[in-house]
């Protein structure tokens, strides 16, 4: 017999676990690979060159583009306002997902409501951006934080119906300081008083005033009228006497004044006529600033010292289902048998909740807040549409700034060092979320 015969030992083609030969699977790589040098890799290095050189790109500035990034003052603005997105926007997004995720849990309609917060997400930037322009504008009736806000507010603190109205010419007030106005001589019992005002429209009167009436003298008691003293039409009416066109200042608060305290006060009637007790004989009648205050208009929410906290309220609007969503999702795998045994055990449920249920979903947790400071450390979009022009300084961020510098102020190198220094602050968040990704897949 003859042995066999040996089979050939030469080198063989390796293939990949798949089966798939390498050389093909590289070529499958390639024009992704190409495209990610040309897109990523290169855009990169070019900012990392480029932010080394001056304004026009032909002298080299060494690390003086960087030493901007902490002596600028937009630059410092932006870092400082990072800081707070990148503390508080994910933080509250995550926890709101939290809280939604976990109650939607015990709803029959849970599945509606999660489709409720989700939908923003189905919004772009830009559009959410143009919506809370919107809703924080100024303007009561048309911004929808602030009608809520002075709808609030009146409903605890009466605002003034006159808050423009004052003395006419020949009036027998005159200014009290502080936006009050008081007669100019005491008045008497028995004696009747006008006190004609004008500088209010006739269509911003309350709608309860009714056509002023002359005041009628009674025994011992001080009376009188305050109205609106102006009849359209030239030449139309009397001056400092009641007119029939004329209203009435409905709830005009009036005041007797006495050595500097107020001994009686009352309130006008629809017509405008009042009536004091005899206490008010020989004082000073005052009509108290409170007549007169501007209405309430509700908060400045783009203003200088709410415009941060504004835009990271229209970012949670939107970034909430997003975490609501992963959560949820980790929630399902969450055994149950352990949730029963922690109530059998005598947990209520905030015990379970905070003992039980979020040490499980400490991984999803920390998927959804590295992957929203990630998206934070970026954010320009929001801040560029809400923020007005008076208070985009103050609400200026890295991203923003970096768009800023590289194109309305032509400085191509510091907003390549932004760039650069952007990269560098995402690229930790990113080896801890790949560093916790092996970690799970290891187990």
């Amino acid at each position: 017999m003859t042995s066999a015969t040996a089979a050939p030992t030469g080198p063989r083609t390796r293939k990949s676990v798949t089966g798939t030969r390498r050389t093909v699977a590289a070529l499958f790589l390639l024009p992704a690979l190409v495209l990610l040098g040309a897109l990523v890799v290169y855009p990169i290095g070019y900012s990392l060159v480029r932010s080394f050189y001056d304004q026009s790109g032909d002298g080299f500035a060494g690390f003086d583009n960087y030493q901007a990034l902490f002596t600028d003052d937009g630059i410092r603005t932006a870092l400082k306002n990072n800081v707070i997105w990148v503390v508080f926007a994910p933080t509250v997004a995550t926890a709101l997902g939290l809280v939604f995720a976990v109650l939607t849990e015990r709803v029959r309609w849970g599945t509606a409501f999660k489709l409720v917060v989700f939908m923003p997400m189905a919004i772009s930037m830009l559009a959410a951006g143009i919506i809370f322009r919107l809703v924080y504008d100024q303007d009561p009736d048309k911004g929808v934080a602030n009608a809520v806000w002075v709808g609030v507010h009146d409903t605890f603190a009466e605002s003034s119906a006159f808050p423009k109205a004052h003395p006419g010419r020949q009036s027998p007030l005159k200014a009290a300081g502080g936006g009050a106005f008081v007669t100019k001589a005491p008045v008497s019992a028995g004696t009747p008083v006008a006190l004609p005002l004008v500088g209010v429209a006739p269509d911003q009167l309350p709608d309860g005033a009714q056509p002023a009436a002359a005041p009628k003298a009674e025994d011992g008691k001080v009376t009188g009228t305050t109205w609106q003293d102006f009849t359209r039409g030239k030449g139309v009416g009397k001056l400092g006497g009641v007119d029939a066109a004329e209203l009435g200042y409905p709830g005009m608060r009036i005041e007797a004044v006495k050595d500097g305290e107020v001994v009686a006060s009352t309130k006008a009637a629809d017509d405008g006529t009042f009536t004091l007790p005899a206490e008010a004989d020989g004082a000073l009648l005052r009509l108290p600033a409170s007549n007169f205050a501007e209405a309430y208009n509700g908060l400045d929410w783009l203003g200088p010292s709410l415009v941060t906290p504004a835009i990271i309220g229209s970012y949670v609007w939107m970034w909430a289902g997003f975490a609501m969503v992963l959560i949820a999702a980790g929630l399902a795998g969450v055994p149950r048998e352990l949730l029963e045994a922690a109530r059998v055990d005598g947990a209520n449920e905030w015990q379970v909740f905070r003992r039980v249920t979020v040490p499980l979903l400490a991984p999803v947790l920390a998927v959804v807040v590295v992957t929203l400071m990630i998206n934070v450390l970026k954010v320009f979009d929001l801040v560029f549409i809400i923020a007005p022009g008076s208070s985009q300084d103050d609400a200026n961020v890295l991203a923003l700034e970096l768009y800023r510098k590289g194109f309305a102020s032509d400085q191509p190198g510091i907003a390549s060092a932004i760039a650069v220094f952007l990269l560098l602050l995402v690229i930790p968040v990113m080896w801890f979320n790949v560093r916790r990704l092996r970690r799970e897949v290891r187990r």
